[in-house]
């Protein structure tokens, strides 16, 4: 007999199937087991006869052949698709078998502290609270696939070893190549404006990698970037798409998971009016809403972040803000400088409930004028001499923006940290292992 999807069962009321899976959870009564086995589709009840089910522990690997029953009414299972079928067996197959379990993983949550979570991720990441955190980011991936596509841009993989720090600074991991001098990539950015006269507009999801001595629940060492870039734009175009894509990406998410949203106790998405604020602007209100005095401040600090997000969902309905025009002292070499006035740059950051989940910028495109704008940041430009190739024969008014996937996954389902929302998270403490953990 064929293996049949558990979620398939419910359309083979009173026929034979055979469904392979893990055991999630086992309850003895006399004679009979009930156990609760799971596969890629979902879960489902088994009722074992004749002894069946002695010997079974939660995580062992099954097939089961039997009948697929109605349940009687007074015990239907309104929380899961299965919840109105059981199947009833004699025939299991035990085709491997798990060790002992360290914790308890038949909970609705898995109630342990962060380390042990992360200590034992092979094991955690089957919980089925858990397994959702990453159907949703899969799904933020999908839809910002979907929305760059539907925008007529070609995905492209970028390398994540460099020979030039994208930003400068101290903050890359340094690697030994062959004998010279590299980098592990900061962001995708300059490989994806290398392509710009190539193909116009382009996105990728690329790994990112920054070396900062913090430990906070909103930094990883190594991050997903969700990156496009475009040519041919001016800066209201690209605020425009910006916004239009951070909109559709969420609310597919919402119409394809709404269960797990529910789940996560997520509200729906309040999709307003887009407020727009320059930096000093954003400041302003939050010196006169909330009696808070950073308006000489080059950023946000991560306080003005969530109040201003708030202001933004009770005045516009939005859960989301677009903040531009930061200064120039404070972006990379290749943010363009705003004409009107030059201490300000013509970038942006989109926030949503509460935190930064974007950033980018309209780009110097003329070849001289970047050339000199790194030399100002103490840069040599023959460390990007591929880089400047492409603005030397010719580079269009172009500009893009970044978003992190992983603290996009934290502020949707409201995680606690951007850890959970990695399945195997790198920072200051931890490769796979605690490398503070004492053997």
């Amino acid at each position: 007999m064929n293996r049949t999807l558990i979620l398939d069962c419910i359309e083979k009321t009173g026929e034979d199937v055979k469904i392979c899976g893990f055991v999630q959870t086992k309850r003895d009564h006399g004679k009979i087991t009930f156990i609760d086995i799971v596969d890629r589709s979902g879960q489902i009840q088994v009722v074992l006869g004749g002894g069946k089910g002695a010997g079974l522990h939660p995580q062992d690997v099954v097939c089961i052949t039997g009948k697929v029953n109605k349940r009687p009414e007074n015990l239907v299972n309104k929380n899961i698709p299965t919840g109105e079928i059981e199947i009833y067996s004699e025939e299991i197959k035990v085709l491997s078998k798990a060790a002992e379990l360290p914790f308890d993983m038949g909970g609705k949550d898995l109630d342990l502290q962060l380390p042990t979570l992360l200590d034992y991720r092979s094991l955690t990441l089957r919980h089925p609270k858990i397994k959702d955190i990453f159907k949703v980011q899969s799904a933020i991936l999908e839809g910002f696939r979907k929305a760059c596509l539907k925008r007529d841009c070609i995905e492209i993989i970028v390398p994540t070893i460099a020979a030039s720090s994208t930003e400068g600074g101290a903050e890359v991991f340094k690697v030994d190549y062959y004998g010279h001098k590299a980098f592990m990539t900061q962001s995708p950015q300059l490989y994806k404006q290398m392509l710009i006269p190539v193909f116009e507009r382009v996105f990728t999801i690329a790994h990112a990698y920054r070396a900062e001595p913090s430990v906070t629940t909103r930094h990883l060492s190594e991050t997903t970037q969700m990156d496009c870039e475009f040519g041919f734009v001016d800066f209201q175009d690209l605020l425009n798409l910006l916004e239009e894509i951070a909109v559709e990406m969420l609310t597919f998410v919402q119409e394809k998971y709404p269960h797990i949203l529910e789940e996560f106790k997520v509200s729906k998405l309040a999709t307003g009016k887009i407020p727009r604020l320059r930096l000093r602007e954003a400041q302003e209100i939050i010196f006169k809403e909330f009696k808070r005095d950073n308006r000489k401040e080059k950023d946000l600090t991560p306080q003005d972040e969530v109040d201003i997000c708030k202001w933004a969902l009770e005045k516009h309905n939005s859960d989301f803000v677009t903040i531009t025009h930061f200064p120039m002292m404070a972006k990379p070499f290749y943010t363009h400088p705003d004409p009107q006035d030059p201490q300000y740059s013509l970038s942006y950051d989109l926030l949503f409930r509460g935190t930064e989940i974007l950033s980018g910028s309209q780009r110097i495109n003329d070849f001289e004028m970047l050339a000199q704008s790194i030399q100002k940041r103490g840069m040599d430009p023959k460390d990007f001499e591929m880089y400047l190739q492409a603005f030397k024969y010719g580079m269009p008014p172009e500009g893009g923006f970044s978003y992190g996937m992983e603290r996009l996954t934290k502020l949707l389902l409201g995680l606690e940290n951007i850890r959970e929302a990695s399945l195997y998270p790198r920072d200051m403490e931890r490769v796979d292992v605690r490398l503070s953990k004492k053997e």
